[in-house]
């Protein structure tokens, strides 16, 4: 709904019956998702993630911003404070506020397999240019552009960043961005994806020609499931919302999914609902739904 506005309710894609299973776990993106494009959470969706919490269902927050990035949701953090950062490379405590977060658990690109895919993917698409991501560090090369709002640690060659006496060589790297300035977004994710094949996670949330590569095995997906594992939940009992590529994996393992109202093409027909956009509160309109369902 729009803020003084009727309320719209979230839909199921046609012939998909609606979920039997109680949800006791909400996965949900942040950008594109649970936040609106000014990077806010509104009011309506703090009170929604505060109430499924209180009625016993879990909220995890999965998102492809690394852990330095998680201060627009530290505030709304309830019970287990947890959040899956970076597309699955890592599940942070966020109880200790920004600046303070705790890595519980790591999933790492090996240097030898990012140096593979940075050199496959060069040969493939020249004129790439990359950056590094690590569990406390960010470093990019001298042509990556200002896409980030912060300022990096190192400005050197990936495969000098990758190297093994390389900057913070003693720190897992999470993930690859790979940005070309001129390939169509969706064409670059596909190409970069046969270039790479087995040896990385290639996927994309950026509307620019951005990609992010993490391990052979990572994703939100994989990583949201060894959580619900250690949890004892199934993935019947999970409800996931997401907008991008980088969500796919993640919509179809859940039980139950929504692809926002403004979600890429790939989104929409993987998921199977679909709500609102995020600036007119998506996530909120369906945990209000799911709540009314229970109680």
């Amino acid at each position: 709904m729009r803020e003084n506005g009727p309320v719209i309710s979230a839909t199921r894609q046609p012939g998909t019956p609606a979920a039997a299973v109680p949800p006791r776990l909400i996965a949900t993106d942040l950008d594109g998702t649970l936040l609106r494009d000014d990077k806010s959470v509104s009011p309506r969706t703090v009170a929604a993630l505060a109430a499924a919490e209180e009625a016993g269902i879990e909220v995890f927050f999965v998102t492809g911003r690394p852990a330095r990035w998680m201060d627009v949701v530290s505030d709304h953090v309830h019970g287990h404070g947890l959040a899956i950062c970076g597309n699955g490379a890592a599940v942070v405590d966020l109880h200790g506020g920004p600046g303070a977060h705790r890595f519980v658990k790591v999933r790492e690109l090996a240097r030898a397999g990012a140096l593979d895919a940075v050199r496959r993917l060069r040969t493939a698409a020249p004129g790439t240019v990359f950056a590094v991501e690590q569990t406390y560090g960010f470093h990019q090369e001298p042509d990556y552009p200002k896409l980030h709002m912060e300022i990096p640690d190192n400005l050197l060659p990936a495969e000098r960043l990758l190297a093994p006496d390389g900057p913070d060589a003693d720190q897992p790297v999470l993930k690859i961005l790979a940005y070309h300035p001129d390939l169509d977004p969706d064409a670059f994710l596909t190409l970069a994806r046969v270039a790479i094949a087995d040896r990385a996670n290639v996927t994309r949330s950026s509307p620019s020609a951005l990609l992010e590569l993490s391990g052979p095995e990572v994703s939100k997906a994989s990583t949201l499931a060894l959580c619900c594992a250690e949890r004892g939940i199934s993935h019947e009992e999970v409800v996931a919302f997401g907008d991008m590529p980088n969500d796919l994996e993640m919509l179809t393992w859940a039980g139950r999914s929504y692809a926002m109202g403004n979600a890429h093409p790939d989104v929409i027909a993987a998921a199977s609902g679909r709500t609102v956009a995020n600036n007119e509160d998506g996530v909120a309109v369906v945990i209000e739904e799911l709540l009314a369902e229970r109680f």
